[in-house]
């Protein structure tokens, strides 16, 4: 396939309703805020987490669309994948690079073209474990920021009243067990991200095909992801800016300040979608706006 052959730049908005978007561990799974400014975080690592997820349901392991990045699975075992499949390993790698110098890329390749959040984010492919296993190091085409609400949340602790007791001891002293969950009532989150089709075409091979995928990834990211922790998640749009060549056609900053959300008149204090209004400002010649 194909690499991609023009720039893009895209905008997601998605919104949490009575749930936890993305806890912090260092602060007892409270919601991620911005101490000074008090709006909500969501990391990018999070996120990807969601779209390698949607990417692993969808396609199942197919060829071409493995997941590095997953649960249960060792790096090693997939790095050693590379080396079985170009008839090396961790001893014999060494004579290898003197008879094919060209053996490093092409594990690199061989990555790339087998695992689609390789070919998408990039990834440090190097264990050194009992085998040493290096495939390389991969920037990927596909970046995302941090995802920051558009106003200040204010993180709800609920009580919650638990029937089940963790020990014999405790059944004998008590009924019930007392827990507590961190939500967010209602919050509209704003996420940047970026593609290049210059480092699509230098480095991992991103396709058109691949491209496509993820837009549908990034559209239905919550759809399978459904969690009483975090309350009712959905993506409202992906805002696509599409330049007419590799290298673009506008700072990137100019087009993410052209979408603009801002709360209807008469909205004090937000809780849905309907109380925004988005729109999209006038962009530069040589690029297209496509809303999904």
């Amino acid at each position: 396939m194909e690499p991609i052959k023009n720039r893009y730049e895209f905008v997601v908005l998605f919104d949490v309703e009575n749930g936890n978007p993305n806890g912090d561990p260092d602060a007892g799974n409270m919601p991620r805020t911005d101490e000074e400014s008090g709006h909500g975080i969501v990391t990018d690592v999070c996120l990807k987490r969601k779209i390698r997820n949607y990417v692993e349901t969808v396609k199942e392991d197919a060829t071409g669309y493995r997941i590095y990045i997953k649960d249960s699975v060792p790096l090693n075992r997939s790095d050693a994948g590379a080396y079985a499949a170009l008839g090396v390993d961790d001893k014999t790698i060494k004579e290898k690079k003197k008879m094919d110098p060209d053996i490093d890329r092409k594990i690199r390749d061989w990555m790339c073209l087998n695992f689609f959040d390789i070919r998408t984010f990039g990834a440090v492919m190097t264990t050194f474990v009992k085998e040493h296993l290096n495939c390389g190091q991969v920037r990927g085409p596909v970046q995302l920021g941090f995802a920051r609400s558009v106003d200040p949340i204010v993180p709800q602790e609920i009580t919650i009243t638990r029937v089940a007791i963790t020990t014999e001891g405790d059944a004998e002293r008590k009924d019930t067990e007392m827990g507590r969950k961190y939500i967010i009532p209602y919050g509209l989150y704003r996420c940047e991200g970026y593609v290049s089709a210059n480092l699509a075409r230098k480095v991992t091979g991103f396709s058109e095909d691949d491209l496509n995928l993820l837009w549908e990834a990034i559209l239905n990211m919550f759809e399978h992801d459904h969690s009483a922790a975090r309350g009712k998640m959905a993506v409202r749009e992906l805002i696509v800016f599409r330049h007419d060549s590799e290298l673009g056609n506008a700072p990137a900053h100019k087009l993410f300040e052209a979408v603009k959300v801002s709360k209807k008149e008469g909205v004090d204090i937000p809780r849905a979608y309907s109380d925004y209004e988005i729109a999209v400002e006038e962009i530069p010649d040589g690029v297209t706006c496509v809303r999904m």
